[in-house]
């Protein structure tokens, strides 16, 4: 009879074409989800034209979608603790693909903000869950590269708004874009069927034909036998109330300080995809550079999480964290000042790098901190509490922008809460996290053994295992 930690299995394997279907999958899901999220800070000045609403109140339209977010975060992440991960991802899905269509249906602010809130809550509830997955699925020794990899597509489905923006609003008008954003909805089916189940879920409803197939497919060496177990450590056993362990071990501090850094660093995200536009063409840009600005932001963040990414997986991703709140509080400090178009791209980019880069960074560090089976609770509640930061953004932001204050104002006002977020990850407890933790409880494994002889028999073993 052979024990097979499913925890081991995953960290030790060697990237291989499992990894790479659950790589595509995922990025090409927050690509989805990053067109979503951006497309209305592309279209905004033709939206505000279209309504006739003031800086104010597109800010509050602009927030509608980050309460659904807010709340997509929270009882989607968790949710998928208990449905798999999978229905949950495609409940996203169908959430944000068909309301943000709905949106481009809309004739006034009110219709407009029912259409984004909605839309929010599947754009909120994806992204903890492809981080979990991602996070659970990758070899140890590169799992930040991948994690934030798979989330530089988040980078991808902006650029492809602003791509589309500039081709689209000025010809078709600017409810084309948001039409555009129904088409995932197709591919629910595909994804069902080919993105794996998360392993502690099928482990907890003792499904162990498919733990056997996953197992083979993530470490083609192992081949299953009738007498094998599964297991994992007992911190990474699914159960029914996963919110309880964020703050078990000694996480409790440190689970409060991600809330503090995802809520100062989804501001600085949000203020700039919604205002960024607007702002630059407040300082003079026709449309079409304004959008630009954009596409070098987003250029910035693919770079920016990739290298961060990368970083992380050669030194400890808590300070290259840090590191990247620094960047961003001196990157957009200075975006403010007048300077050369070309040295104004470049700090656009770093801005993009610093903020929506070191967003996907601060969600793989989660994603590790955090126990497989609680790793989508853990992110969710991170990314649903950070959320108010992503709602006061826009709404904060267009009140200074229709106080028509210096532009370096608005930018600092942007600034502030990356030293904030810097200090919050600093004071982050690494030594709790999941990772430091995995030797200590090694020797506790929930264990489910292969079904071999017709369900009465596989029952029996359960009980015996529990």
């Amino acid at each position: 009879m052979r024990q097979i930690d499913l925890h081991k299995l995953a960290d030790d394997a060697r990237f291989n074409r499992f990894h790479r279907l659950v790589l595509f999958w995922c990025a090409l899901i927050i690509v989805f989800d990053g067109y979503d999220l951006s497309v209305v800070g592309i279209a905004l000045p033709s939206i505000m034209s279209s309504m006739g609403v003031d800086a104010t109140n597109a800010g509050f339209m602009v927030s509608s979608a980050l309460f659904g977010m807010m709340f997509g975060a929270i009882f989607l992440g968790t949710i998928a603790d208990k449905i798999g991960r999978r229905w949950a991802i495609a409940i996203c899905i169908g959430l944000f693909s068909i309301f943000t269509a709905g949106a481009g249906l809309a004739k006034d602010p009110v219709t407009f903000g029912a259409m984004r809130f909605l839309a929010g809550l599947g754009i909120g509830g994806v992204m903890p869950n492809v981080v979990a997955h991602m996070t659970e699925y990758s070899p140890k020794k590169i799992r930040a590269t991948l994690v934030t990899l798979m989330f530089s597509g988040y980078a991808v489905g902006g650029i492809v708004a602003a791509i589309l923006g500039k081709s689209f609003i000025e010809t078709y008008g600017w409810p084309s874009v948001f039409f555009a954003a129904g088409l995932p909805v197709l591919l629910i089916p595909v994804i069902l069927k080919s993105v794996p189940e998360s392993m502690p879920f099928l482990l907890a409803k003792g499904r162990t034909e498919e733990l056997k197939k996953i197992a083979s497919r993530l470490d083609p060496s192992y081949q299953p036998m009738a007498t094998d177990i599964f297991a994992v450590p007992a911190k990474d056993r699914a159960d029914s109330a996963p919110i309880k362990h964020l703050f078990y071990d000694g996480r409790g501090f440190s689970t409060v300080m991600f809330w503090v850094a995802f809520f100062m660093c989804l501001f600085m995200v949000f203020a700039l995809s919604s205002w960024l536009t607007k702002l630059m063409a407040s300082a003079g840009y026709s449309l079409g550079s304004a959008l630009t600005f954009v596409l070098v932001l987003n250029v910035g963040a693919m770079v920016g999480a990739i290298g961060g990414g990368w970083l992380a997986d050669r030194f400890h991703i808590k300070y290259v964290l840090a590191g990247m709140y620094a960047l961003a509080a001196v990157s957009l400090t200075l975006l403010g000042h007048k300077m050369p178009t070309s040295a104004l791209f470049i700090l656009v980019g770093l801005a993009g790098a610093s903020t929506i880069g070191t967003q996907i960074v601060a969600n793989a560090y989660t994603g590790q901190f955090y126990p497989m089976a609680v790793r989508s609770t853990g992110l969710g509640w991170a990314l649903g509490v950070g959320r108010s930061g992503a709602i006061l953004a826009p709404i904060l932001i267009g009140v200074l922008v229709g106080m028509s204050l210096p532009l370096h104002q608005n930018f600092i006002a942007i600034a502030i809460p990356a030293v904030i977020g810097m200090v919050a990850v600093l004071l982050i407890n690494h030594d709790r996290s999941a990772s430091t933790q995995g030797a200590d409880a090694g020797s506790a494994m929930i264990q489910t053994p292969v079904k071999v002889s017709g369900a009465l028999d596989a029952d029996r073993e359960l009980q015996r295992s529990a």
